[in-house]
Formats: structure tokens, C-alpha cells, sequence
């Protein structure tokens, strides 16, 4: 994922806590990115579970909350106004236009708008846009690398399955 740096968690085990926290974040971002690096549209669109998750799904899923966490959370813009859904659920769905290379990019544009976003504030300094209320940055990190490697799990799980199917 060219627009997210490439400093390893190894290389940061040293620094200040922001800078560890970021670079396990950007870690999780590029494991979702991946998921869909070599495989076809078929295999990045098939569903595989009873709900909408489909490996193109969770990075756009991926995206909305980049956009949810540091757009809304940050700028207190609406959804509406950031051109994304109202629910979670709805970030999976996918429509014709939704292509590996589009998802991709999308995502990598997210992330890139959430350092930018994030850059002046301190882990302390408290997020206004957030549904719950305000909340400072330093739980929106913890929050998003939970987030994060839960799906990238799910992405793993589920690119193993669809390459097994195809190899059978």
C-alpha cells in the first residue's frame, strides 16, 4: 500500500506511545489493503457466510470507519455530508462500480485523510463528532486497531478460503 509508511512495529518498540500506536494501526490498514492483492473480482466479491462480509466488503467496510473515526469524528461533518453510510451494515454492500483497484484506492485515500486528520492532535484531545460523545484520540486509536485486526482475521480466513476453493 504505497501511501502508508512502511515503519514496522519492531522499529518503533523505543518511541512514544503515539508513535507506536500509529504504526500498528497502519500495520492492521495494510493487512486489509492485501487481502485483495492477486485475486480476481469473482474471488474478492464471493460470499462465503450467512452476512454481507465478502473480502471486497471488509475493505470497504474498512474505509467507512477510517471516514467515521477521523472525518466525522474529527471535522463533525455528518455522514451525509462525508458521502458515506448511515450504518455499518451498509458499508459492506457492494454496487457495480466497487472494483478491487476502486476499493483499494478508496482505502488508501482514507487512511491518508485520517493521518493528515489526526496530525495536530494529542492522544488527549478529545474527538467532538463521535455519536457517543466526545472522545479522546488515544480510545479512537484503541478503538480502530480493534476493529482492524478483528476484520483483518476475517480477511484472512476468508482469502484462505477462497483460495482453497479455487485450487480444488
Amino acid at each position: 500500500m504505497s501511501s502508508l509508511p512502511t515503519t514496522l512495529a519492531e522499529d518503533v518498540f523505543h518511541q512514544p506511545l503515539r508513535a507506536q500506536l500509529e504504526v500498528f494501526l497502519d500495520e492492521h490498514r495494510q493487512v486489509l489493503h492485501d487481502c485483495l492483492d492477486g485475486l480476481t473480482e469473482e474471488q474478492a466479491r464471493r460470499s462465503l457466510v450467512p452476512s454481507r462480509t465478502t473480502l471486497l466488503g471488509l475493505v470497504k467496510h474498512a474505509t467507512f470507519v477510517e471516514k467515521v473515526w477521523f472525518d466525522e469524528g474529527v471535522t463533525c461533518r455528518p455522514r451525509s455530508e462525508i458521502g458515506i453510510p448511515d450504518t455499518p451494515d451498509e458499508s459492506f454492500v457492494l454496487d457495480d462500480g466497487d472494483t478491487i483497484a476502486t476499493v483499494q484506492q478508496a482505502h488508501r485515500e482514507a487512511c491518508g485523510a485520517s493521518r493528515r486528520a489526526t496530525a495536530d492532535l494529542g492522544l488527549d484531545d478529545l474527538l467532538h463528532g463521535n455519536r457517543r460523545g466526545p472522545l479522546p484520540l488515544r480510545w479512537v486509536y484503541l478503538h480502530m486497531l480493534r476493529e482492524l485486526a478483528q476484520h483483518g482475521g476475517h480477511a484472512d480466513i476468508l482469502r484462505e478460503q477462497v483460495l482453497a476453493a479455487d485450487k480444488g
